[in-house]
């Protein structure tokens, strides 16, 4: 199993990367039920992770996987949507970050949960190749316990990887 290893002279506390987004839902990113589209919530998870990666990275970053996002709730027009990403992991040149979205319903106060994903990205360098990127520091021991999970998480998508031919 992984274990978070303390590289703390080189590496980065999440929070200097954390990023927030935040948008107002109108009739532009509704889908046939009134809803927002999905696919809209997908777009602002990646935006808001990939933020979060370059700003640990300090460099471009691409994104190369998505885990599994169930919708637990629906996303209603005119509710503010809020998306908050955090690197939970680092490879050489690899980031996981966790992105949350939440709901809130302006006029009642209400929030819902709606999303919780993991995307990874990969920092590059000025000619577009994968490059190094900083540890990240794990704080608090739930920090540590999300960056054993997403090492654990990345065995995984590299096993599924080998088995499938993809690298």
């Amino acid at each position: 199993m992984a274990q978070y290893i303390d590289r703390s002279e080189q590496a980065k506390a999440s929070s200097e990367s954390q990023v927030t987004l935040t948008q107002l839902m109108g009739p532009g990113s509704a889908n046939t039920m009134g809803n927002v589209h999905g696919g809209y919530i997908m777009k602002l998870a990646d935006e808001a992770g990939g933020m979060t990666a370059s700003k640990h990275a300090r460099r471009p970053v691409v994104t190369i996987a998505v885990d599994s996002m169930t919708f637990h709730s629906p996303i209603h027009i005119g509710n503010l949507v809020t998306v908050t990403g955090e690197v939970t992991w680092t490879g050489r040149t690899s980031m996981e970050t966790r992105v949350v979205v939440t709901t809130e319903n302006v006029l009642t106060g209400a929030v819902a949960h709606t999303n919780t994903a993991y995307f990874v990205y990969v920092a590059l360098d000025e000619h577009g190749r994968p490059t190094s990127v900083p540890p990240v520091l794990c704080v608090t021991d739930e920090e540590k316990a999300r960056f054993n999970r997403a090492a654990e998480r990345q065995a995984y998508r590299l096993k599924q990887r080998r088995q499938h031919g993809d690298g």
